[in-house]
C-alpha cells in the first residue's frame, strides 16, 4: 500500500462528560476508497469535523503526507487539500451552480473569473461524469444535483482528499450507481476518499479497507470488505451479533387512515388524482414510484401541510375537516419530514424543547401559559432512554 495521504493519530474529542472519539487512528492512501462505519451517536461525524477542521481535537495529531499539519478552521483544511460533503449541504440556494463554485475564489486579477470557472466545471464534468448547467439556480436543482455540485465543489477547490457523509441518504438506486461510478473515477485519478455509511451492502460494494467505530473508539477494521459478510461487519459495529427478528403472519386490524378520492394540483399541473388507500391497524403499508411522481404532495396531504382540491380523510375513523398539522396530530398521526433540518427540527431550540413542541400546549408540559420546563426535560430523558437518542 502507498504511504498514507492522511493520518489521524490519538485523535481524542469530548463534548462536557461524553466522549465522542477516544484515541482513534485512520489513514488513507492516495487512490483508496475508505468506508467509516458505526451506530449513530459513534462518532463517525464527529471524527470528520476534526479533521475538516470544525472542532479542535482534545488530544491526537493530524499528519499529510506524513508531515503534521494544525488544522483549526474548514479554511484550514481546504487549503491543506481536504473536501467534505455533508450530510446537510452547505450551497446558496439564489445563486447559481457557477456563482456557488466561484464563491471565495478571486481569478488573478482580483475579478471572478467566469470563463476560468466554466472551464474547470467542464472538465471536472468530463472526467467524474458530474454533469451540471453552470446557469440553473441551486434551487431548482434536485437533491441529487446539489450534492453533486458540493463534489464538484470540492474537486473545484483542489481537493485530494473527500469525506462523504452519508452521501446515499438523500439518493435515489439510480442516483447511487452514478454517485458510486464517479468515485470510483476519482480514486483511480489518486484521490483520497472517506465514505460514512450505515448501508454495509454499498460499503461491501464501494470500498478498499473499513474503520469500525463503537461508542467512539476504533472496534475493528476491516481490510477486504468484498468478502466479508454484512453480518460480520454489523457485529464489529453493535458488539454483538444481529439476529433479525421474525416476521410473523399479518394480522391487520381496523383502518386507521383511509384516503378516498384524494385529487390536488401544483403550479405545474397535477400532483394527484383520485388517490384512494387505506391503513389497517398493525400493517405496514408500502408507497413506491420514481421521485417526483406524487410521493411528496401525499405525504403533505396525510401530515395535514396541504390541503386537497377535492376527496377525503380519515384518521382513526375521523373526518380531517381543516386538513393543518395540528388537527392531524391531535387525531393521532405522526410524520417524520423528507428534509428534518429544515421541516422537522428547530435546530437553535434544546433537544427536549424540540422534542415537545407538537405537544407544547397541552396541560402536561404548560400551565396558564408558562412553560413546565421540569415536565418537558423528563419527557425528553425518557424519550432518549426509550429509544436510544444519540
Amino acid at each position: 500500500m502507498p504511504a498514507p495521504l492522511i493520518e489521524m493519530r490519538g485523535i481524542t474529542k469530548s463534548f462536557g462528560a461524553v466522549k465522542a472519539n477516544e484515541a482513534v487512528d485512520l489513514s488513507v492512501a492516495p487512490g483508496e476508497i475508505l468506508g467509516l462505519l458505526g451506530e449513530n451517536g459513534a462518532g463517525k461525524t464527529t471524527l470528520m469535523n476534526v479533521l475538516f477542521g470544525a472542532y479542535a481535537p482534545d488530544a491526537g495529531e493530524i499528519l499529510i503526507q506524513g508531515k503534521p499539519v494544525r488544522i483549526t478552521s474548514s479554511a484550514d483544511a481546504l487549503a491543506a487539500g481536504i473536501g467534505m460533503v455533508h450530510q446537510h449541504f452547505h450551497l446558496a440556494p439564489r445563486l447559481t451552480v457557477l456563482e456557488n463554485l466561484l464563491i471565495g475564489i478571486p481569478g488573478k486579477t482580483g475579478r471572478i473569473d467566469r470563463a476560468g470557472g466554466l472551464a474547470r466545471l467542464a472538465e471536472i464534468g468530463r472526467q467524474h461524469g458530474l454533469m451540471l448547467d453552470p446557469n440553473l439556480p441551486v434551487s431548482a436543482l434536485s437533491v441529487g444535483e446539489q450534492q453533486r455540485l458540493e463534489i464538484v465543489k470540492a474537486l473545484f477547490r483542489g481537493a485530494r482528499l473527500l469525506i462523504l457523509d452519508e452521501p446515499t441518504a438523500v439518493l435515489a438506486p439510480s442516483e447511487v450507481d452514478g454517485l458510486f461510478s464517479a468515485l470510483r473515477s476519482m480514486a483511480a485519478q489518486g484521490l483520497g476518499i472517506i465514505f460514512i455509511s450505515h448501508k454495509l451492502n454499498e460499503v461491501r460494494a464501494l470500498t478498499h479497507r473499513c474503520t469500525v467505530l463503537r461508542h467512539g473508539r476504533v472496534a475493528g477494521r476491516v481490510d477486504d470488505p468484498a468478502n466479508t459478510t454484512s453480518s460480520e461487519m454489523a457485529t464489529l459495529m453493535c458488539g454483538h451479533e444481529i439476529v433479525p427478528p421474525a416476521r410473523g403472519p399479518s394480522a391487520p386490524g381496523a383502518d386507521v387512515l383511509t384516503l378516498d378520492g384524494i385529487s390536488t394540483s401544483h403550479h405545474s399541473g397535477t400532483a394527484l388524482r383520485d388517490i384512494s388507500l387505506a391503513v389497517r391497524a398493525g400493517e405496514i403499508l408500502g408507497i413506491a414510484g420514481v421521485s417526483g411522481n406524487g410521493q411528496r404532495a401525499l405525504a403533505e396531504v396525510i401530515s395535514g401541510v396541504r390541503a386537497p382540491d377535492a376527496g377525503r380523510m380519515t384518521i382513526a375513523g375521523q373526518k380531517v375537516s381543516r386538513f393543518s398539522p395540528r388537527e392531524v396530530q391531535a387525531l393521532g398521526l405522526g410524520r417524520i419530514p423528507e428534509d428534518r433540518m429544515t421541516t422537522g427540527l428547530v435546530t437553535n431550540l434544546p433537544l427536549a424543547d424540540s422534542m415537545v413542541l407538537p405537544r407544547i400546549g397541552t396541560a402536561a408540559f404548560s400551565s396558564k401559559g408558562l412553560l413546565k420546563p421540569h415536565a418537558i426535560r423528563a419527557f425528553a430523558e425518557e424519550q432518549i432512554k426509550a429509544y436510544d437518542i444519540r
